[in-house]
């Protein structure tokens, strides 16, 4: 019985990959002026799950960083330079989650 920590340390044997163990045959590189692949479009640009996922998150974490930092004022302590601060940051963490969520990179810049 133990945890995983107290038992002995057995290294892990991992396998070469079979580009690197066959080097006597090397590929032919590709010319300079051939493209190697079509051109594709970023994945992430219209990715609607992750833009709420992401920018909701960032709003919990800006809501969660104001409200630490608003419980003390509501106790009636009187604010100091590091609470405030504390305030902006949690006010602009909240706000970089809902530009995520209403403007995608795509339009944020206008073409042509």
């Amino acid at each position: 019985m133990g945890s995983f920590l107290t038992q002995p340390f057995e290294p892990v044997k991992v396998a070469a990959p079979p580009e690197a163990a066959s080097s006597a045959n090397p590929a032919p590189l590709a010319r300079p002026g051939t493209p190697t692949s079509p051109e594709q479009t970023p994945v992430f640009n219209n990715c609607w799950s992750c833009r709420v996922l992401s920018g909701s998150g960032l709003i919990g974490a800006g809501g969660y960083v104001y409200w630490v930092a608003r419980k003390p004022l509501k106790l009636g302590y009187s604010p100091g330079p590091g609470r405030i601060m504390q305030m902006v940051i949690g006010i602009s963490i909240a706000c970089w989650g809902a530009v995520i969520l209403s403007n995608p990179k795509g339009k944020a810049f206008r073409g042509g």
